[in-house]
């Protein structure tokens, strides 16, 4: 056993260099973020990743070493280093958790930080909850879900979206939010690549973190009217890229996708075996005649919608949503619900099932309408934005001013806001909420906070 002994001796030395390397590699990584931050420099600096895999390549090459097994540590070790750099960065949530802590101290705050409708959930939701306890939904259910809603939650979509989906098809979880989470975790694995369009919903490259996965950013823009070109997307594309996430209506721009570039999307994603993670929890929210189309509607195996209650029927405290996916993609993410939730209460579930049909038309007229005030009133205080498709968000620059400021004094003054830096390199944005009745309130604020 001596050679043995030897060569693991000689493996813990190495191991042990790279842990000390590692952990330089950390603290020159911190100094490189706070210098990006202190110069207001984009986290994300593709061609600088780009220079570094090809010195990697070459040096793999050399030794006779696989590329990609080179390339796929270099992605951990660059995932790292984004993750430490992100940090503790000001987001939507990060606002709302010093908002409410005002609000218990007393101070009355107008939330248009939060993508959370005032409406009252469903009648029938809170009703089917006794109906619910009183029928026996109060035992362990199947980590996939309650046969009845997914079988449901299949019909559903299958009417809206022409495509064949059956209760296979269907994962119930809690929350979209946990849809994407598992969606990302059990599809990827450490140094696989997953690119998103920002600006976005951060919990996406979180997420991707969390996996080990590298997440790569397509930065859009105002001018462009935040729409990628399909250039883009192909060209970050890589031997390494395992997903594309899409999620329109946008947040935060309300950005609706038009029918070309999506089926630009699509084919891509299909000629390079990618997966597609839609987070449509925004469909029902659209208020032109570009209406967004589902991943779904292409029969593409490789396809996740992330759908939930939340947005379209107000059922945020409810905690339900759901994932349909090709029945292999939703056995893979259900081991993950039975894992860490067993699943999502029965009563919970059989609210959701008596709610489906319900008609939240009006809901999403009265957002349509905030959105209208939103506008109107951000377009006379100097606001740049683009007039959102869907959604219920204005996602506005602020020229010349850091959206991180206005936000901080904005809250002193009881108005509640999301920055920009929350959903990516958009240091002069901030997120608006149409979620409140008090919109013409906070956006007089707003507009004070401008002018001084």
């Amino acid at each position: 056993m001596t050679d043995l002994d030897d060569l693991r001796s000689r493996m813990d030395e190495v191991t042990l260099q790279m842990i000390h390397l590692l952990n330089e590699r950390v603290k020159i990584s911190a100094q490189i973020g706070a210098i990006k931050k202190a110069r207001n420099l984009n986290i994300n600096d593709e061609l600088r990743e780009a220079y570094l895999h090809n010195k990697v390549a070459r040096a793999a090459d050399d030794l006779g070493m696989s590329a990609n097994y080179a390339a796929r540590f270099l992605n951990y070790l660059l995932g790292t280093s984004s993750e430490l750099q992100y940090g503790a960065s000001a987001t939507h949530l990060s606002i709302f958790g010093k908002a409410k802590e005002m609000e218990r101290d007393g101070r009355p705050i107008i939330h248009m930080e939060v993508g959370e409708p005032d409406f009252p959930p469903p009648s029938t939701a809170g009703k089917a909850l006794l109906e619910g306890f009183e029928a026996g939904h109060t035992r362990y259910g199947l980590p996939a879900g309650m046969p009845h809603l997914r079988a449901a939650l299949a019909g559903h979509l299958a009417s809206r979206y022409g495509s064949p989906l059956a209760q296979d098809n269907i994962l119930v979880t809690p929350g979209a939010r946990f849809a994407v989470f598992s969606a990302i975790t059990t599809l990827l694995s450490p140094g696989d690549e997953i690119i998103i369009i920002e600006p976005t919903w951060p919990a996406y490259r979180e997420a991707a973190f969390y996996a080990g996965a590298k997440p790569r950013m397509i930065h859009t823009t105002l001018e462009d009217g935040w729409e990628p070109s399909p250039s883009m997307v192909e060209d970050a594309i890589t031997p390494r890229t395992r997903m594309i996430v899409l999620c329109y209506p946008s947040n935060p721009t309300g950005k609706i996708l038009p029918a070309r570039v999506m089926d630009q999307i699509m084919e891509m994603a299909s000629r390079h075996h990618l997966y597609v993670l839609s987070d449509e929890i925004y469909h029902d929210y659209h208020y032109t005649a570009t209406t967004p189309k589902s991943v779904l509607e292409y029969g593409y195996d490789r396809s996740i919608a992330a759908l939930s209650f939340s947005k379209s029927h107000a059922m945020m405290g409810f905690r339900i949503g759901y994932a349909a996916a090709h029945p292999e993609i939703i056995n893979r993410m259900a081991r993950v619900s039975a894992l860490c939730l067993t699943g999502v209460a029965g009563v919970i579930q059989y609210a959701a099932l008596k709610s489906i049909t319900h008609d939240s038309s009006d809901n999403i007229r009265t957002i349509g309408d905030r959105l209208r005030v939103i506008t109107e009133m951000g377009r006379r205080a100097g606001l740049e934005f683009v007039d959102p498709d869907g959604a219920m968000y204005v996602f506005a620059r602020i020229p010349g001013r850091s959206g991180m400021d206005i936000v901080e004094k904005c809250l002193e003054r009881g108005l509640a806001l999301a920055p920009g830096i929350g959903f990516g390199h958009y240091p002069e944005f901030v997120r608006i909420s149409a979620g409140t009745e008090r919109v013409t309130d906070g956006m007089h604020i707003l507009r004070d906070v401008l002018q001084e």
